[in-house]
């Protein structure tokens, strides 16, 4: 079956870098970023695991955690760590999941439910296995994004989506087309011109009746 937004994000338990988790007591109360690898020692991921490491501080100050996983045993892991920090100058402190049985790469519809684990799988053959999704407190997927391997993920725009989307949650508003957090928001379409006058008592612009701009409530 496939998933959608708002999809519950399917529990699992796994070996990881810092032990055995159970994904959905892992997450707690929190928001998780979880993202996947193909293969271990692969260059772009190498890049990947880095630059979160570097900007994990970003995510923690949004009570958001951090996990990654990649289609090998933690033994492996352990050994790409090394690398990750030599090349890349950040020591990853999130945990990474030992996939080797694609039991979670299947779980969330990144390979085939036939694929099974076997010696010699390559980067290639696990190429659908760099996927990002976000999970929020309430444990249903928020987010999903797959990226081709060639292509390295712009974990900024990551940030940029969780700051949206935990602002939405919060005030009856959407964002527009690349906004930045002090950028004017949409007050949502659900949001009548009655209700808006007590929400938004200084008033909004509209350049259509169904386009209503706002300052960023709690800028």
């Amino acid at each position: 079956m496939s998933l959608r937004i708002n999809d519950i994000a399917p529990n699992f338990t796994a070996q990881t870098t810092q032990g055995t988790i159970d994904f959905h007591q892992w997450i707690g109360d929190q928001w998780a970023v979880l993202f996947s690898h193909p293969k271990d020692f692969t260059p772009v991921c190498t890049t990947e695991l880095g630059y979160m490491a570097r900007i994990e501080p970003e995510f923690t100050r949004r009570n958001v955690k951090l996990i990654g996983l990649s289609v090998d045993p933690v033994e492996s892991h352990g050994r790409w760590l090394g690398d990750i920090e030599e090349t890349q100058g950040a020591k990853v402190n999130y945990p990474i999941i030992a996939d080797s049985d694609l039991t979670v790469s299947k779980l969330y519809n990144m390979l085939p439910a036939e694929e099974v684990a076997a010696d010699g799988r390559t980067a290639m053959t696990n190429q659908t296995v760099r996927s990002v999704f976000i999970v929020g407190p309430d444990k249903k997927i928020k987010l999903m994004l797959t990226y081709p391997m060639t292509t390295g993920r712009n974990f900024d725009e990551i940030l940029r989506v969780l700051d949206s989307m935990q602002m939405t949650a919060k005030y009856r508003v959407a964002t527009p087309a690349n906004w930045k957090p002090g950028d004017e928001v949409i007050i949502a379409g659900s949001v009548s011109d009655e209700e808006a006058k007590k929400l938004f008592p200084e008033g909004w612009k509209a350049p259509k009746p169904y386009l209503r701009l706002v300052k960023q409530p709690g800028s």
